[in-house]
């Protein structure tokens, strides 16, 4: 694995910490330029509350918390995929929109799954209290 910038491949605990270092990069970009981003952080913060306070058993919790940052996992790869569109340039083109579009629409439908989940496993949980 070469290093973006250009430098020989690096290996075992050097390539860990490289990842590890660019990934946070990623998360600290995503974070000061997109706002979806930042309110999808918060929407789980707020899940995360919620999980606390009311009965979710184990097994709940863990599928709503992957739904959940699953919702940001989309949410990243769409930043991505726009990010890269927009290198390529300002102007229009029907496919540069097609991808944000699907991109987007990544994004809708993550957030369709997640909030069933937590519709369906959420009134579950009223139901028992």
């Amino acid at each position: 694995m070469t290093d973006p910038q250009g430098s020989h491949p690096k290996t075992g605990l050097r390539r860990i910490i490289n990842a590890f270092s660019f990934s946070a990069n990623g998360l600290r970009k995503t974070w000061k330029h997109e706002a979806a981003f930042r309110q999808e952080v918060n929407l789980l913060l707020v899940a995360l509350v919620i999980l606390a306070v009311f009965d979710f058993n184990n097994t709940e919790r863990a599928i709503l918390v992957f739904v959940s940052l699953m919702v940001l996992v989309v949410e990243l790869l769409n930043t991505a995929v726009e990010t890269v569109v927009d290198r390529i340039g300002p102007e229009h083109h029907k496919l540069s929109g097609r991808a944000k579009d699907m991109g987007s629409a990544a994004v809708l439908m993550s957030l369709i799954a997640a909030g069933l989940c937590w519709l369906f496993i959420g009134f579950d949980v009223l139901q028992r209290s």
